[in-house]
């Protein structure tokens, strides 16, 4: 099983800072980076993670995964269509995949994923979403539909929110503004950390 606090963060210097402190699993969601910053991002927070026992999850850039021998990538709908599956099996990649709605549920499952996220639960400043807040109730529903695999919360999720989101069927709340922008990150990620492990 994963741990229940997911931190998403935007280069890998939020990796170095949060993976120290006992977190054990965080997504690297670089954007509109070149190539070569992309990579060197990675191997720096792949590293990090490496010395901490903890778990990197890479965001979109699946090639780069393979290329740096990364344990996950988290997909997102388009992402699938464009990703070598076989290529990231064989490179024994775990898959995680966005979903907003049954139709992107039924492609996700067809990956069979390691883990399935649902978003987003609340209103989220951080992203242009057409999809309407799914509510923490949809969750349950969710876990029934994708078996024994990880259910993740993502999208708008305060502290309070993710224990909610937990106690109504996900095994993971992920996290990214609530601890990216807070005045004490740092501080905000170890409440996260031992407030959702309680749950665990």
């Amino acid at each position: 099983m994963l741990d229940p606090f997911y931190p998403v963060v935007p280069d890998s210097g939020w990796v170095a800072k949060f993976v120290p402190i006992g977190t054990k699993l965080i997504q690297l969601r670089i954007k509109d980076r070149p190539d070569a910053e992309v990579r060197r991002q990675v191997r720096e927070a792949k590293a990090v993670c490496a010395t901490h026992r903890a778990q990197l999850i890479v965001n979109d850039y699946w090639q780069v995964a393979i290329d740096e021998g990364c344990d996950f990538v988290h997909l997102g709908q388009e992402d699938m269509v464009d990703a070598d599956i076989d290529a990231l099996r064989r490179a024994k990649i775990r898959i995680g995949v966005s979903t907003h709605d049954h139709a992107e549920l039924e492609k996700g499952l067809a990956v069979d994923p390691d883990y399935v996220a649902l978003g987003p639960i609340y209103p989220t400043k951080l992203k242009q979403m057409p999809w309407a807040p799914q509510g923490p109730a949809r969750l349950g529903e969710w876990k029934k539909l994708i078996g024994d695999r990880p259910l993740v919360a993502i999208g708008g999720l305060t502290l309070d929110r993710a224990l909610l989101c937990l106690e109504s069927g996900a095994d993971i709340a992920a996290v990214v503004g609530d601890v990216v922008n807070h005045a004490d990150p740092i501080g905000q990620a170890r409440l996260w950390l031992v407030t959702t492990r309680r749950l665990a």
